[in-house]
């Protein structure tokens, strides 16, 4: 029964994804991450969110603005760099304590409630400390978010380029857990084909749900759901570290 509960959460986690452009991953990490091992967990979510993110960023290209991801794009290989040189593996309470409490430093913190995307060095901050969250915690949407509280983008925007900057992301985490890292992953090859694309389909159906919401909507209700399950995941890994 693992693999087709596992199928729905991708599917589910992925209609999410598309209409907030976060919290999806997380989702996704956390179920993955009590029930696979880290290294398969961190896989085989890199490969479907790899997939889901590429694709939200493909059905709205048009709103993608790439002057961003230059900068994004070094914040990444710094982080990288230093996990190559460290070569650090979490476990899995840790990860599931981490993915929770990323959101909720970022929504409580108040110097970090005034960064904005578009801005260059706060760009490459963005790239440096979400892709150290992606491969500490395998997710890291909203912490990704908080760099887009105070951004001047739309609703369609902001789902855009979280999309393809996550997708990059990912597709970092693929290579340093599947290469520099070496991790022993059991999962079947045949399920990662069928997982990525259950969440193109998923994506694409939340993407159209987006079309539906109001971009004042959008952010409140993208803070509500963050928190929740940001509690969800802290109290989760808490339970897992003292078992």
């Amino acid at each position: 029964m693992l693999y087709p509960l596992l199928i729905l959460s991708v599917f589910g986690t992925a209609i999410l994804s598309g209409i907030l452009g976060m919290a999806g991953g997380m989702i996704l990490m956390a179920i993955l991450a009590s029930t696979l091992s880290v290294a398969s967990a961190m896989m085989l979510h890199g490969a479907v969110q790899l997939t889901s993110n590429g694709s939200r960023a493909w059905f709205l290209r048009g709103h993608i603005a790439w002057r961003i991801f230059p900068a994004y794009a070094l914040g990444t290989a710094l982080a990288l760099g230093l996990f190559s040189a460290l070569m650090l593996v979490p476990d899995a309470g840790v990860v599931l304590i981490l993915v929770g409490a990323m959101p909720i430093l970022a929504r409580f913190t108040k110097r970090l409630q005034g960064l904005d995307i578009t801005r260059p060095l706060t760009t490459v901050t963005c790239g440096f400390v979400v892709t150290a969250a992606q491969l500490l915690a395998g997710a890291s949407g909203p912490l990704l978010d908080v760099f887009y509280l105070n951004s001047p983008l739309s609703r369609h925007a902001i789902v855009a380029n979280k999309a393809i900057t996550q997708a990059f992301g990912h597709a970092i985490k693929l290579l340093y857990y599947g290469l520099i890292i070496g991790a022993v992953d059991d999962v079947p090859l045949w399920f990662y084909g069928l997982a990525m694309a259950t969440a193109v389909l998923g994506t694409r159906i939340g993407t159209r749900l987006l079309d539906h919401l109001e971009d004042d909507s959008f952010r409140r209700w993208s803070g509500y759901v963050i928190l929740a399950i940001a509690a969800v995941c802290v109290a989760r890994g808490m339970y897992q570290l003292a078992a």
